[in-house]
């Protein structure tokens, strides 16, 4: 990812709709399973740092850990947050084994030419019973001019996401798409106008007047999945892995 989409991350991630409704996702599935003081979670590929920042606020107690592979976005969320944030790759994490209790990694593997090899680092850091919770952008017809933008090789579905997970040797217990109400205007978008004049991804700030609809819309759509439902599509995809066969929570 460039320098310039990393600065626009930073700005943003606080307050985007898409990131609030991304990090919310991932707060229920940590809830679901138990996470909370005394436990310890790494975000893999943190970036600027904006899930680490709601999760200290979330989860006070918990031992929260960043990695990055970009000098950019370490300087940034070392600046940003209060947790160590250390250097490195998914695909070579500089942990011993079986060393936390969680880890999250969103928007990450999507960049990597074997997507599973960064997930198969994740298994073996994670504690027995463990849980990895991941998201990644979704279908394969709506690649576009975004994912050149922000270096994005892969767009997955939630049978190829899981199937991914598995090769990495963990345990699929949970997926869903999400942002589905808006994909038909996402995908109007990114398929049938120019790409952006200033060369950037869709990751910009938008007026209020946008923004607290598209808001709402998230809100909707997580009230859904809160109830067990589930979304057959959208432009990304969630999901939950377990290594071994131990719980993580309930």
């Amino acid at each position: 990812m460039e320098a310039a989409e990393y600065a626009r991350l930073a700005e943003l991630e606080d307050h985007l709709w898409h990131f609030a409704a991304a990090h919310e996702h991932i707060r229920r599935e940590l809830a679901r399973r138990g996470f909370g003081a005394g436990r310890s979670l790494l975000d893999a590929g943190c970036g600027t740092g904006g899930l680490l920042r709601r999760l200290h606020a979330w989860f006070p107690g918990a031992t929260l850990r960043g990695l990055d592979a970009s000098p950019e976005a370490v300087t940034r969320a070392r600046a940003r947050c209060s947790c160590p944030v250390d250097a490195g790759s998914l695909l070579e994490l500089p942990y011993a084994d079986n060393s936390f209790d969680f880890i999250t990694c969103v928007d990450v593997v999507y960049q990597f030419a074997r997507p599973a090899e960064g997930y198969r680092q994740a298994a073996r850091c994670l504690k027995p019973g463990g849980a990895l919770i991941v998201n990644e952008p979704a279908h394969r017809w709506l690649r576009s001019y975004h994912d050149a933008r922000v270096g994005g090789r892969h767009r997955f579905s939630r049978r190829e996401l899981a199937a991914c997970l598995g090769e990495a040797g963990l345990r699929p217990v949970y997926g869903t798409h999400w942002n589905c109400l808006l994909l038909p205007v996402i995908a109007a978008r990114r398929k049938l106008f120019p790409a952006p004049a200033d060369g950037a991804s869709d990751v910009r700030d938008y007026p209020a007047w946008v923004c607290r609809p598209l808001a709402g819309v998230m809100a909707l759509e997580r009230a859904w999945l809160r109830r067990g439902g589930r979304w057959p599509c959208g432009t990304s995809v969630l999901a939950v892995a377990l290594k071994g066969e131990g719980p993580a929570g309930r």
